[in-house]
């Protein structure tokens, strides 16, 4: 595997290679431009970092711990398999790490209105919570299919004071959130800011957004300096939008003896409108401001599309991922649902850890790497999330019941 040097991409356009842009109505141009500005002055201002630095750990709770699954590595008897622990952040999920760099950006450009998308939720918590915690205004978009099965999220949301939309055109899932939230943005861009929830859309999302969510492999790396006193073999991380797998990947780009692979979601096979896999069935096409790799038919018409995970359950991925896809540099492969499900269980079963749902399609690709591998290897696997909001939906998927009535106490009262 050749090392990719990323340094100099996107490109002053936002492109990496064919890939990315900025593809909006003359609206937005004048805001993005705005947003990418302020954006490089922040990267670039102690002030804005020191600040970054202190909610990243006094509120989120970083550094997250990379642990080694002990019982799970024994199991698979083949590589060393680390957790890179997401889950444990503050909302419970990575994406509290953009959220956070977002709102601090949106209070240096005077914004007093946060809006965003989310597909499981988790995004639309983690925004629902920096805006609550800085007092301003937040409105989230969610499809409806997914407000049915990420309840709890939205009820999380609303405690936290965001006003939750639901949205039912189209398939009523990630892809219709995104729509209504661009079209809020259009018509309130004055005192609006937009916190895009993946490393997607147009320029500067994915690069800024990418920026954002390193912070996990820049700890993955250094922790396993720490603990192994080498660099893995192997990472893994699911794959929606792909600021997750991004985050993990980008800082290990340079580094040859370091694979890489990205699971997306196969859903019920690799059928037309039965999977969200864009890497197998997509192809090259623009939607929602960025060129990329895409679920469509051969009208250029978007694909319906399925995932037990509400996260993965998107018809595009972001565009440095279609880029590290041609340059070799990351392999994409897919979990269906079952295989979700089965690494799900498998992982709350042998290491305590009930993983999100988008989180166990990387598991299961690591049931399949592991025995693969020698037991000298070292296999790091990114957990994006935890499962409390899939509880339910598993629990159906599974026949799992609450007893009709609790028993009585054994013995004598204490």
């Amino acid at each position: 595997m050749s090392a990719v040097v990323a340094d100099n991409l996107p490109d002053a356009q936002g492109h990496f290679g064919p890939y990315g842009g900025r593809y909006v109505p003359e609206t937005l141009m004048h805001p993005l431009q705005e947003l990418e500005a302020e954006y490089f002055r922040a990267q670039h201002d102690p002030d804005f970092q020191r600040e970054l630095a202190y909610y990243l750990t006094d509120f989120i709770g970083r550094p997250s711990p990379l642990y080694f699954a002990e019982r799970l590595t024994r199991e698979l008897r083949g590589a060393k398999i680390y957790l890179k622990r997401e889950d444990l952040n503050h909302t419970g999920a990575h994406k509290i790490n953009n959220a956070m760099g977002q709102v601090l950006l949106a209070r240096r450009m005077g914004k007093t209105r946060i809006i965003a998308e989310t597909g499981a939720g988790q995004h639309g918590v983690a925004t629902a919570t920096v805006a609550a915690m800085f007092g301003l205004q937040c409105v989230i978009y969610m499809g409806a299919v997914d407000c049915e099965r990420q309840r709890l999220n939205v009820y999380r949301m609303q405690m936290l004071g965001a006003e939750v939309v639901p949205v039912h055109a189209g398939q009523k899932t990630l892809k219709e959130a995104v729509n209504e939230a661009m079209r809020d943005w259009v018509t309130n861009i004055r005192h609006t800011h937009y916190i895009l929830g993946t490393a997607y859309g147009a320029h500067p999302y994915p690069v800024m957004v990418r920026n954002f969510q390193r912070v996990i492999g820049d700890e993955a790396r250094a922790q396993i300096l720490e603990k192994e006193k080498r660099l893995p073999d192997l990472l893994i991380a699911c794959v929606g939008g792909g600021s997750n797998a991004i985050g993990l990947f980008y800082p290990f780009l340079g580094d040859a003896g370091v694979k890489m692979i990205g699971v997306e979601a196969g859903g019920r096979g690799i059928k037309p409108e039965q999977h969200a896999a864009r890497f197998h069935g997509g192809s090259l096409g623009v939607l929602q401001g960025t060129r990329s790799y895409i679920l469509q038919d051969d009208h250029g018409q978007i694909q319906l599309t399925h995932s037990v995970s509400a996260g993965l359950d998107y018809a595009a991925v972001g565009p440095e991922h279609a880029w590290l896809h041609d340059q070799n540099r990351v392999t994409y492969g897919y979990a269906t649902d079952d295989q979700a499900l089965e690494a799900f269980m498998k992982l709350a079963r042998l290491e305590g850890v009930i993983p999100a749902l988008e989180s166990a399609h990387a598991v299961a690709e690591c049931l399949v790497q592991a025995p693969q591998l020698a037991a000298d290897k070292i296999i790091i696997v990114n957990l994006s999330g935890r499962g409390d909001k899939d509880v339910t939906q598993v629990a159906d998927r599974m026949g799992l019941r609450l007893p009709s009535a609790v028993p009585p106490p054994s013995g004598p009262p204490v």
